[in-house]
């Protein structure tokens, strides 16, 4: 695995900071990567999915907080690069979903299209999001 330009899918951290059967997969990925990046979306995606575990009693509320706050504070501290969203990221997302009868939603093209704008591989663990990588030229590693 390629140790810089990677870009962390939301699945990979929900499976890094969630108790799941992919977590040591997710972070002995994490781990090889220096510099890993996530987006704005990222953030905003990963607490939808903490609160979303937290309303089906997959966490307690408790737990959820301090997912939370742990990966708050792996922001604040740098672990992650971060990047913005810009109206070239959500242009390129509208063009690789009408591209073709692919399964693509829409944030997995936002973040698709995050990753191929800025040149970085796609470390995923959504099988439809990597052959959809794939197929559009872009670097995807897919854990399991």
């Amino acid at each position: 695995m390629p140790g810089e330009g990677i870009y962390v899918d939301t699945s990979v951290l929900g499976a890094y900071y969630c108790p799941e059967p992919l977590s040591g997969t997710a972070e002995n990925a994490l781990r090889k990567i220096r510099g890993p990046v996530i987006s704005s979306l990222s953030e905003v995606e990963f607490c939808s999915l903490i609160s979303r575990k937290r309303r089906l009693k997959e966490l307690t509320e408790r737990q959820a907080g301090e997912i939370l706050d742990l990966f708050d504070s792996h922001v604040a501290e740098g672990f992650y690069r971060r990047i913005s969203l810009s109206a070239e990221h959500f242009l390129k997302a509208r063009q690789l979903i009408s591209a073709g009868d692919h399964g693509l939603r829409t944030l997995d093209a936002l973040h698709l299209a995050a990753a191929v704008a800025e040149s970085l591989t796609m470390l995923t663990a959504d099988g439809v999001l990597a052959k959809t990588a794939r197929r559009f030229k872009a670097g995807a590693i897919l854990i399991k």
